[in-house]
């Protein structure tokens, strides 16, 4: 799969999942929870302890899903990543080096950005698609400004989008949503019974 059917597979859906877990048991039952509930794309957040193991195990048992890597700000960090099978990378924060190793291996890379100048330098360095971090200390209405003057910008609101508000950053101009606890917490019941609801509501958002 080449980069851009990558970027295409993982936002098809407007969102995809962050798992942050205490450990690598712990993250693969999370993933799987949102997985089996009908979601197509999950990064593994480098913060999990040990978490490449359960990104490696994720890749090899659930070969059809998106498993990526979550919070890689080194070359060494995505080259691991990319080495367990991460189909995608994904920084809190703007990492040339990062952006360069996995295009090395042909896989796509979400930089972090704040502000309009952080979006044209990571466009500039070849950024597949942007992080907007932490989306919480903006709104929809700041990036459906910021969209009027960057229309050219793919754009991932990440950090405190809530099942509530993912509509209207969809109906901003964000071409998906990263969600965490707002999608995983309470057990494998409650995490799936979000994600379906998420999934009907944004395939209706415009």
């Amino acid at each position: 799969m080449y980069r851009w059917e990558t970027v295409q597979a993982v936002t098809a859906q407007r969102v995809f999942g962050i798992i942050r877990t205490t450990g690598p048991d712990e993250a693969v039952a999370a993933a799987e929870a949102v997985l089996n509930a009908g979601l197509n794309a999950v990064e593994i957040a480098l913060t999990t302890p040990r978490a490449l193991t359960a990104l490696a195990h994720l890749t090899e048992t659930r070969q059809s899903a998106l498993i990526g890597a979550g919070t890689v700000i080194d070359a060494a960090a995505a080259r691991a990543a990319v080495e367990a099978g991460a189909r995608f990378l994904v920084s809190p924060s703007l990492h040339p080096e990062v952006i360069r190793t996995g295009h090395r291996y042909g896989v796509p890379v979400f930089p972090g950005v704040s502000t309009p100048t952080e979006m044209v330098h990571a466009l500039e360095e070849g950024a597949d698609a942007l992080k907007l971090f932490p989306a919480s200390a903006l709104s929809p209405g700041w990036l459906r400004d910021v969209r009027a003057a960057l229309p050219q910008a793919p754009v991932l609101p990440t950090g405190g989008v809530t099942i509530d508000n993912a509509p209207d950053w969809i109906a901003a101009g964000a071409v998906a949503c990263g969600m965490g606890s707002a999608l995983t917490s309470g057990g494998a019941r409650a995490s799936g019974e979000r994600v379906s609801t998420l999934l009907r509501t944004l395939a209706g958002a415009r």
